[in-house]
């Protein structure tokens, strides 16, 4: 009989410049905790958890270190994926056998696990390692001063990656996962701005611990945020973590107290939120004074913002999402947003158009008054 992994999400690894200062902006914006380090000759780590969310920051001590080339190649940027899965060995066999590309084969470490890494998309990759086992990676001490969680914690999950692709990879990149390492198709969304245009597919593993939202550029349509990102991170790769909350406008308002900037929706958006649904959580003014965007499926209510970037190519900035029933992704974010921000261009013309989180006209194309930005066209 065929081993099926059921893969579930490990650690999120970040390769970085300045490890003091990146685990200082997760630390001190976020809420993460330090809970583990790693130090060797050539590279440093630290372990940060939050909910079910563990990052590891990594930076290069010296330029042998794979870290120093990643960083050059991409500045601070996701470089590996981690699945948990019950039986490694076969997980891994199964995936070369049908054509994923290995990049360590399985070994078991000082501390008795077993791991193994495959090629994932772009220079991303995707550690191979036990479940039930802790999440930060073999080779980490604990902190002393480790805490447990706390009940301020504001973040629970990774809710999906958005990955932006070069064009014509899109297919491949679905065939990979689902094929390869039996993820399913959930969704697909062709998104249209003016002249840009952009295709969405989201895949997610069995479990449903893990989703990735693939986007390409329609490589006929005019260049737009999808092409800005491949370019300025030098290749496909992580647009942004959506990290999942059960409180959007109490966490919205916590993060941003504590420096966390977001982007803003325009008002009209709000004027026409009672004519596109009725709120089942939260009011419009919450919304309103916070910038949060609602959308709906057939099962319920998301409610999403989106930071702005502080990377110094604006390549890699975050989403907070809570999920009221919605299971999926709505649509309606883009059409009403797209009208939104058109019915203030029209009432103010000669206003400059928006800067999003990569410094394009809003995180989505958008061509409207400073300061609104919303998803369409960002990799959900």
């Amino acid at each position: 009989m065929t081993y099926a992994p059921d893969f579930g999400l490990g650690h999120v690894e970040f390769r970085v410049a300045d490890l003091a200062a990146a685990s200082a902006q997760m630390t001190d914006l976020y809420g993460f905790r330090p809970v583990a380090r790693a130090d060797s000759p050539d590279s440093e780590s630290v372990a940060l958890q939050q909910g079910r969310i563990t990052l590891v920051l990594t930076q290069a001590r010296t330029d042998s270190h794979p870290a120093a080339d990643y960083v050059r190649a991409h500045g601070d940027a996701v470089a590996d994926i981690a699945f948990t899965v019950s039986d490694v060995s076969a997980a891994f066999a199964g995936a070369v056998e049908r054509g994923a590309v290995p990049l360590a084969s399985p070994s078991r470490r000082a501390d008795g696990r077993t791991t193994a890494v495959i090629a994932g998309f772009g220079d991303v990759v995707h550690t191979l390692t036990e479940a039930g086992r802790p999440a930060v990676p073999s080779g980490f001490t604990a902190l002393a001063e480790a805490g447990a969680a706390g009940p301020d914690e504001l973040l629970a999950d990774v809710d999906h990656f958005a990955v932006c692709l070069e064009s014509g990879d899109l297919d491949p990149a679905v065939e990979f996962y689902t094929r390869v390492l039996g993820f399913r198709m959930t969704f697909t969304e062709d998104i249209a701005v003016g002249a840009q245009a952009m295709e969405s597919k989201v895949v997610q593993s069995p479990s449903g611990e893990i989703t990735f939202t693939l986007i390409q550029p329609v490589a006929t349509a005019a260049p737009g945020q999808i092409n800005r990102f491949v370019k300025d991170h030098g290749g496909a790769g992580v647009q942004h973590l959506a990290f999942s909350t059960a409180d959007i406008v109490e966490t919205v308002g916590t993060l941003a107290e504590r420096g966390v900037g977001f982007l803003s929706a325009p008002d009209s958006y709000y004027a026409m939120l009672p004519g596109r649904l009725d709120l089942a959580r939260h009011t419009t003014e919450e919304l309103r004074e916070r910038n949060v965007l609602v959308d709906e499926d057939h099962d319920g209510q998301l409610f999403q913002i989106f930071t702005r970037s502080t990377h110094p190519s604006n390549t890699l900035f975050y989403e907070v999402i809570e999920r009221f029933g919605a299971s999926t992704f709505g649509s309606g974010n883009i059409k009403a947003l797209y009208e939104a921000v058109e019915a203030e261009r029209l009432a103010s013309e000669g206003a400059e158009a928006p800067e999003g989180p990569d410094g394009s006209a809003g995180p989505d194309g958008f061509a409207g008054p400073t300061g609104s930005a919303g998803p369409a066209g960002e990799a959900r």
